[in-house]
């Protein structure tokens, strides 16, 4: 619990060694924002903030030249300047006032006092600043109640949200992301201003978005800033398809549940299990193909046959738009397009093919979509919820036999490229694939061993029919 007090302890050695220099350069310096915030929080802290009354760069060169660091990196544009340490990293910069265009989010800038450097910050939780000057040392500057709303637990803005929120629109996506990992109430006034200047998203880069986007998928429970998204109106503007997922139909006697609602618990519960980014991504989106492979049938009711293929189709577009790094879009289209599939796995008559075939297609990644299937169960009936698990792990169990007996999960092909051309005398060309292929098919269907000299024996029985038929076709 966040106590109401008028001073922290300092025992950072870096920071007093700042402090330090700071009163021999007769300087004003404070440490503010995010490293006050979670040190009252009891967070681990690796930024550090420092504001200067004065001229900030020039403080952070005096610091380097002191510490016998030539690393500094400063940026004039700006007016501030970082300098490396070993847990992470010190940003220098005067205490300004800043301005803003309607048409941008890069401020004019202005020096400032404390007070109003403090006022141009987010929320109140983060205009705390604390003093490093050796006779002041710790001493808290609280001018907007920030210490206040850290302990109640409360986002809300120094200065008029609207105007907050007009002036660097990011700064929505960043209360919903603090809410979501604090596990803190956005104000009312301040939400009411989030949904008003909702618009104003679109004047942000993607990248800015995307990169608080995915924090709040890392956060503990990304359902509380998931759904803060959409209820301040945000998602549309760049992440429609999630916004696509709200509502339910019903018609005679049926209906669906709300699928952005079940994507929450789904969610939520692979969050409890992992904390993989891309694995968590892919639970919110395995299901985001339903709103449009929906269909009623009579007799049947709601349909979503395909959504698993068409989802994974739909990923390429959303990582090219959210500006997600492109090697990580395989995985997530594999995740989605294999879903459903160890679903038809928990029959007794399930054949070891079956299985294979799974494997075969999830590679590495079948621990990662077992994972995602178990949280995709989200009945409110404990006892289906009960047996659909044992179903599955009967299915793991079978898995493990298989990947004993045939090392499915590391598959390399048992005759290589080379070797089929050398054997039946063919070229490069697309022959050698329907020879692998059928290679495959045999291994994965159980025909003949995972072992090269069994599939090189088949090689040889078929590949006379094989060449033929492929002549005939070509």
């Amino acid at each position: 619990m966040v106590q109401l007090i008028n001073q922290i302890d300092i025992t950072s050695k870096i920071l007093l060694r700042v402090g330090s220099i700071a009163d021999d350069e007769k300087v004003e310096a404070y440490v503010v924002g995010g490293y006050v915030r979670d040190k009252l929080l009891g967070k681990e802290v690796k930024d550090i903030d420092i504001v200067v009354i004065g001229d900030g760069i020039g403080f952070a060169m005096k610091v380097a030249q002191q510490l016998g660091r030539k690393d500094v990196v400063i940026y004039e544009k700006f007016g501030t300047a970082m300098l490396p340490i070993e847990e992470g990293k010190i940003e220098f910069v005067a205490a300004r006032e800043e301005s803003y265009s309607q048409d941008s989010r890069k401020p004019k800038i202005k020096k400032a006092s404390l007070e109003n450097d403090l006022a141009r910050r987010d929320f109140t939780i983060n205009t705390l600043a604390a003093s490093i000057n050796q006779k002041t040392l710790g001493r808290l500057s609280d001018p907007f109640d920030g210490l206040a709303d850290l302990k109640n637990k409360i986002l809300r803005t120094p200065l008029d949200p609207e105007k907050t929120f007009t002036d660097d629109p990011l700064r929505m996506m960043r209360a919903i992301r603090f809410a979501a990992q604090l596990n803190f109430i956005i104000e009312a006034n301040t939400f009411r201003a989030i949904k008003e200047t909702v618009h104003r998203i679109t004047i942000v880069s993607m990248e800015r978005i995307t990169d608080e986007f995915m924090k709040i998928l890392a956060s503990s429970k990304p359902s509380l800033g998931l759904e803060l998204l959409n209820d301040a109106g945000l998602t549309k503007y760049f992440f429609p398809e999630l916004a696509e997922m709200i509502g339910i139909d019903q018609r005679k006697d049926y209906h669906h549940k709300d699928v952005f609602k079940h994507t929450m618990k789904v969610i939520d519960s692979i969050s409890q299990t992992t904390d993989d980014i891309w694995l968590r991504f892919a639970a919110l989106v395995h299901d985001i193909a339903k709103p449009r492979t929906k269909a009623f049938q009579e007799e049947i009711g709601w349909t979503f046959h395909g959504h698993e293929e068409v989802g994974a189709r739909m990923m390429k577009k959303i990582f090219r738009r959210m500006r997600l790094p492109l090697d990580r879009l395989l995985y997530v289209e594999k995740i989605v397009r294999l879903h459903l599939r160890p679903m038809v796995l928990v029959s007794e008559e399930v054949t070891d093919s079956a299985i294979r075939r799974v494997m075969f297609e999830a590679g590495q990644d079948i621990d990662d979509l077992m994972l995602l299937c178990r949280a995709d169960i989200t009945s409110q009936n404990p006892q289906r919820v009960s047996q659909y698990l044992q179903n599955y792990e009967k299915v793991v169990k079978k898995m493990g036999e298989v990947e004993e007996k045939d090392r499915i999960r590391n598959w390399q092909p048992p005759v290589r490229g080379e070797e089929i051309m050398e054997v039946c005398c063919i070229k490069p060309g697309p022959l050698v694939g329907v020879l692998k292929k059928k290679i495959e098919d045999a291994v994965l269907d159980g025909d003949i061993p995972n072992e090269h000299d069994a599939a090189l024996e088949y090689l040889l029985k078929i590949k006379d029919h094989v060449i033929q038929s492929f002549s005939t076709m070509n």
